[in-house]
């Protein structure tokens, strides 16, 4: 039995020194509970970082960062428990809609992901999407306050949230307006967290992976924030093609890891190096011609210094596809935030 709570996934996107930050609330409702699953969980993050959390067991929601704690009163975490409680009720009538649809049984589950981006350029984005079973069923525009039905099954959910005109614009305003101003706040309150700036270890190594064929290998670890640059050169000329990159996760500890590889001739006298930035450090790695590790030597540079593509982005959540049956359709009703 696999939970699908959020996870952390990247997506390629231009290298600045400014920072860009993210306020995102998960909820995940499941049809059969147990095996320590409660049947409802939120989960709020600011960057990768939990700061609330609220299940169907305690019914309370909780800070999970002591910034959190610090900074907000008591009746704002007995206001918004309430609203949960609200959402738990919602999920449990919304999930057993979409089970009668597909005539299951057993152990579904239905998610709920809304967040707002703060960039690096100071422009915002924000973001409402639903999913079943890991796969996507609705998804907000909120530009043209519509929603996207990603199978035959979403149809009349979406005409009839569509016509609740003032629902729609309520939806658009929290996610510009009210939820930018949340994420502001809480990265003050965090910003000692949020805003510190550790530099990656980086070490390269070599394998022989198949007759003929060397994996390069370059794998940065413990960094904060996440944004990083990596890129291999070959001779000294940067190299664009057949570049694996890894995903940027979470260590466990606050910090980020990520690594990329190149596969290359066994036979080549090529010279090859990893070069590596995050903010205002640039690392430069040489890969030895025996199976060997090499750790770094790290220099710093101006923060103008910035190469190739960056990998980034923290909280965005992923659904899992999987074919869905497609029969009648189902309404369901949209509660507030």
């Amino acid at each position: 039995m696999v939970l699908l709570l959020p996870l952390i996934t990247v997506f390629l996107v231009t290298h600045s020194n400014a920072r860009t930050h993210s306020l995102r609330y998960f909820r995940l409702g499941v049809s059969d509970p147990g095996y320590g699953i409660p049947e409802f969980i939120s989960v709020g993050y600011v960057d990768s970082h939990p700061i609330t959390t609220y299940n169907s067991v305690t019914r309370l929601k909780e800070p999970q960062a002591p910034w959190m704690a610090e900074n907000l009163a008591s009746d704002h975490w007995e206001r918004y428990t309430q609203l949960l409680r609200g959402w738990q009720h919602a999920f449990q009538v919304e999930l057993k809609y979409l089970q009668s649809h597909y005539n299951h049984s057993g152990f579904h589950t239905y998610q709920r992901m809304i967040g707002c981006e703060l960039l690096e350029d100071g422009s915002a984005t924000g973001f409402l999407q639903y999913a079943y079973d890991g796969q996507d069923f609705m998804v907000f525009q909120k530009d043209t306050l519509s929603w996207t039905a990603i199978d035959s099954v979403a149809v009349i959910t979406k005409r009839a949230w569509e016509a609740n005109r003032h629902e729609l614009q309520y939806q658009k305003n929290w996610l510009e307006s009210e939820c930018i101003a949340w994420l502001k706040r809480f990265i003050e309150y965090g910003k000692e967290t949020l805003q510190r700036t550790e530099p990656p270890l980086v070490r390269v190594h070599r394998k022989e992976t198949s007759p003929g064929i060397t994996t390069l290998f370059c794998k940065a670890y413990g960094f904060y924030p996440p944004e990083i640059s990596m890129i291999w050169m070959e001779n000294g000329e940067e190299i664009i093609q057949e570049i694996y990159y890894g995903d940027i996760l979470p260590s466990g500890d606050g910090t980020y890891q990520t690594s990329i590889a190149l596969e290359v001739d066994s036979q080549s006298s090529k010279i090859y190096s990893c070069h590596v930035d995050h903010c205002d450090v640039h690392m430069v790695l040489q890969v030895p011609k025996e199976s060997e590790t090499v750790f770094l030597v790290m220099k710093a540079i101006a923060a103008a210094v910035v190469l190739a593509i960056v990998l980034a982005g923290v909280g965005v959540f992923v659904w899992r596809r999987r074919h869905a049956e497609q029969n009648e359709i189902v309404y369901l009703p949209t509660p507030r935030q």
